[in-house]
């Protein structure tokens, strides 16, 4: 191809700005905001058979040198005894794109915010000490829903300035999710490295959420990840070394036995061998009620509710459920997840009862008519008879 003037120009201008004839999309875009058109020609060039004229990967062009590529085209010709014509002189193919991208999909800070509501209690100080170590240590984090396990972990890893991959597991989630696969990017097949192989460049920690829920078939790929070890990628031959500062933390309901009954379902029976790969198992409580005192008091604070009463009712409220559920009392429990709902729809609705009654809706008639019979006897200035919002006034 030759250039006119202006493409001349670009390319000119571009070279010199980046010291090379190979920028990327938003180089271009740099370019044209110093009074440049669109470089259509660049970015959607195509030669006679519709194959890319300078584009040699996902967002990057090789820019035309003018004469050198007609020289270059000639020695080519000499070499295999062909006299080029003018055709061949104005295009050398660009070079095809490579199979294997080393693709970090992780470019931006991962440390989690410190939130100013969160409280540290049971084995927070014990997880915050490994994390930073940065020492491979494996956790695994086991306790009932709405416990603060997963939070835990985040403001575990934010005081200690450590980045953290999340990822959540269901029961197909498998080794193309977790190590990489190759994905079909704009009619080239690429490889794209998963979270925990993006953790192990980075010296991150990988958070592997509700790991029990996972197939234990199909997360077998993480064993010699869980040694410690690198891990070879089959379908690209590379081999990957985890960064210092790389471990696992997992979180889960149950220990990786199953759930007898039935409260966690979907949760499977781990492999042992996996699981022996974790030194440590810690086993998550609810906060004490002193400490979910000054949870929710800060939650109250946080939605501009200005009665520690309730907040502190409440709490008086989901021990005593508690204490009935581990006597076999009752087969439901408030969580201090539940506690902090309850708070939002009073501030939403500004009436007791009907913040509870709807925050606790989920469970079965008799559960929920014995929750709420238990809260007017700990809270004398609510009934069962208080006022509820009808069903019309609450908005879609």
């Amino acid at each position: 191809m030759i250039l006119n003037d202006k493409q001349q120009k670009f390319v000119d201008t571009a070279i010199e700005k980046f010291g090379t004839n190979t920028i990327t999309a938003a180089q271009i875009k740099e370019v044209q905001a110093m009074g440049f058109p669109k470089p259509s020609w660049l970015i959607y060039g195509t030669d006679d058979n519709g194959a890319w004229k300078y584009r040699v990967g996902r967002g990057l062009y090789q820019l035309p040198v003018g004469e050198q590529e007609t020289a270059t085209t000639a020695v080519k010709a000499e070499v295999i005894g062909e006299v080029p014509n003018q055709a061949e002189a104005a295009y050398i193919p660009a070079p095809k794109a490579s199979l294997t991208v080393d693709h970090n999909g992780f470019t931006e800070n991962l440390i989690p915010a410190i939130d100013p509501l969160f409280v540290p209690f049971g084995n927070f100080q014990s997880i915050k000490k490994i994390v930073s170590s940065k020492m491979f240590y494996p956790i695994y984090v086991t306790g009932l829903s709405g416990n603060g396990k997963t939070f835990g972990i985040e403001q575990a890893c934010a005081q200690a300035k450590r980045e953290v991959i999340r990822i959540n597991f269901t029961v197909e989630t498998d080794e193309d999710d977790l190590i990489g696969g190759f994905r079909l990017i704009e009619g080239d097949t690429k490889f794209f490295k998963g979270p925990i192989i993006n953790a192990m460049e980075k010296g991150a920690v990988a958070l592997l959420d509700e790991l029990d829920l996972a197939n234990p078939a199909k997360v077998m790929c993480l064993q010699s990840i869980l040694e410690g070890k690198g891990y070879f990628i089959k379908k690209t031959g590379e081999f990957v070394k985890p960064k210092a500062g790389f471990t696992i933390v997992a979180t889960a309901n149950t220990k990786g036995k199953g759930s007898d009954d039935g409260r966690f379902i979907g949760t499977n029976v781990m492999n042992e061998a996996f699981l022996e790969r974790f030194p440590i198992t810690v086993e998550q409580e609810y906060p004490s009620v002193s400490i979910e005192k000054k949870i929710l008091g800060k939650v109250f604070d946080d939605l501009k509710i200005n009665d520690i009463n309730f907040s502190n009712k409440l709490v008086d409220w989901a021990d005593i459920i508690r204490k009935t559920f581990y006597d076999g009392g009752v087969d439901e429990i408030i969580s201090t997840r539940r506690l902090v709902h309850i708070a939002k729809a009073f501030s939403i609705f500004n009436d007791k009862m009907t913040a509870i009654d709807m925050c606790i809706n989920r469970f079965d008639e008799d559960t929920k008519l014995s929750f709420k019979d238990l809260y007017t006897k700990i809270d004398s200035e609510v009934s069962t008879d208080s006022e509820t919002v009808d069903s019309e006034e609450i908005p879609y």
